[in-house]
């Protein structure tokens, strides 16, 4: 039975108990676990999740021994061979991403700079492919990584095609303030969404990494729906706000291109879920 709990933003269901299901435990310590900056303390994991330790160690064994994580040695964990062999394969067996791949490649030789394809997870925009050039520096993006749809680039650019009730339900919040340029009003917001349909794509200028340059725009599937999004992203030395001009259409090219391959029948990749 489900317990509600009183805490500053009023009546909220109990996170650590039954309620979410021991598939839903698991499933949370496995996402943990597949973070960046592994290999992860036992003692974190459990944090991040809101579980007891042991209740957390229990799961983790259950999972090293089905080869879903390892044991690193001093209470840590890291991902194991066989979520890494799931996760190749779905990467490099779905229709969508075999076609994303070379286009993303031709993107970026095109551009020079590191080129994502995202999709949307809620609020979130998680990125499922991303092709850099050979450079001295690398951006913080990673393939699995999640970052909020109101302040990046592929974020924005697949929220200004959602339908209205979920860009309400969205920019309803709360809405961080990733750097001190973000805009976190969403009367704000809304005005860059709206350039999409002049330009054709979008621009985030630092506002969800400092020193950080992104421009892009979404891939629709054969319904006219969010399937995802394509940016080009560099530091602000090498990517300015007029290159960004040049470099828009490339990115809204590349992405229609995308979108035409899923109209002619290839399955979109979607991890929506909460329809908002």
């Amino acid at each position: 039975m489900e317990r509600a709990v009183n805490g500053p933003e009023g009546p909220k269901q109990a996170r650590n108990t039954d309620a979410r299901g021991a598939v839903g435990k698991a499933l949370e310590v496995l996402t943990a676990l597949s973070r960046p900056g592994g290999p992860h303390r036992l003692a974190d994991l459990a944090k991040q999740c809101e579980l007891p330790k042991p209740t957390a160690h229990r799961m983790l064994q259950t999972m090293a021994e089905a080869g879903f994580a390892v044991g690193a040695g001093s209470g840590q964990y890291d991902v194991g061979p066989r979520l890494l062999g799931l996760s190749a394969a779905v990467l490099s067996g779905s229709h969508a991403t075999r076609f994303t791949r070379p286009v993303l490649a031709e993107l970026q030789r095109r551009t020079g700079h590191t080129v994502h394809y995202a999709v949307r997870h809620d609020d979130h925009a998680v990125y499922v492919e991303k092709v850099e050039p050979e450079q001295a520096y690398r951006m913080n993006s990673h393939v699995g990584g999640e970052v909020p749809l109101h302040c990046t680039g592929v974020g924005r650019a697949m929220l200004a095609r959602l339908p209205e009730a979920e860009v309400a339900a969205i920019l309803a919040g709360p809405l961080a303030a990733r750097t001190p340029r973000t805009l976190t009003d969403p009367a704000k917001i809304r005005r860059e969404l709206a350039k999409l349909d002049k330009q054709g794509y979008l621009v985030d200028d630092e506002q969800n990494e400092p020193h950080v340059r992104c421009v892009a725009a979404p891939v629709l599937d054969g319904l006219g729906q969010v399937a995802g999004a394509i940016s080009v992203s560099g530091l602000t030395f090498t990517l300015s706000l007029e290159n960004t001009k040049v470099l828009g259409p490339l990115v809204a090219e590349a992405a229609n291109r995308v979108s035409a391959s899923l109209v002619d029948g290839a399955p979109a990749m979607r991890l929506v879920t909460g329809g908002g």
